[in-house]
């Protein structure tokens, strides 16, 4: 019980617990690792909690790449049990929607660095290429964003069906495409042109629009629409 105690805030002088220094200095004042250690509280045996915030970070890269990790990757990580992970998975989810939200009262047209910024939080840090869509009212905001197909991206593998389908699904007047490029390289290939030629004429048999297809890696994207490839 000692060590474990240890391993927590508590164990830390006053002035240096986390919880103490946001109250009294703000939240901004903290480190990330300082920030993820109030959320899990306490360590594990011979691992300081401070510590295991660390390796969180190090593991998923950083916080950007810890609001991209689904509850089931952090299930792999050592030290976090159920309610540490429940806990996490909730706060990232809020992260998700507060960024989401503003982009349900916008035309998403006029404010195309926010839609990038929400991709690229999403998106940028999966080790694994997603592609997904961003469903439009008849005003170009927001109704909902889903992940549709996980893997190596191809004509094979995104399938057209599907997309308009969910198009169908929430009534949407218009698409933003998006997929990440885990090489971080946002440059569209000649493939990523291919599958929005075909998810574009598709989506125009049932009236929706193709507005953009947006690439994100962790630090960038690239518009199909301002490159002139739509």
């Amino acid at each position: 019980m000692q060590a474990h105690q240890r391993a927590g805030l508590k164990g830390l002088p006053s002035d240096a617990r986390p919880r103490e220094k946001l109250l009294s200095r703000g939240a901004n004042a903290l480190s990330d690792t300082e920030l993820l250690a109030l959320l899990l509280r306490t360590g594990m045996a011979g691992k300081h909690v401070l510590q295991l915030a660390q390796e969180l970070l190090d593991t998923c890269g950083g916080l950007a790449g810890l609001v991209a990790t689904d509850a089931a990757a952090l299930g792999r990580i050592k030290g976090l049990g159920p309610s540490k992970r429940a806990l996490i998975a909730a706060v990232m989810e809020i992260a998700r929607r507060a960024l989401a939200q503003p982009l349900k009262a916008r035309d998403l047209l006029n404010d195309p660095a926010a839609v990038c910024d929400f991709l690229r939080l999403q998106l940028g840090d999966r080790p694994h290429e997603v592609f997904a869509l961003l469903l439009l009212d008849s005003q170009h905001r927001l109704i909902a964003f889903e992940e549709l197909f996980r893997g190596t991206l191809n004509q094979a593998s995104v399938f057209p069906r599907e997309v308009v389908l969910r198009a169908l699904h929430h009534q949407a007047a218009a698409v933003v495409l998006a997929h990440n490029h885990p090489s971080g390289l946002a440059e569209p290939s000649a493939a990523d042109v291919a599958i929005t030629r075909s998810l574009r004429d598709a989506l125009a048999l049932v009236g929706v629009r193709v507005l953009d297809h947006i690439v994100v890696t962790r630090e960038r994207a690239a518009s199909f629409s301002q490159l002139g490839l739509l």
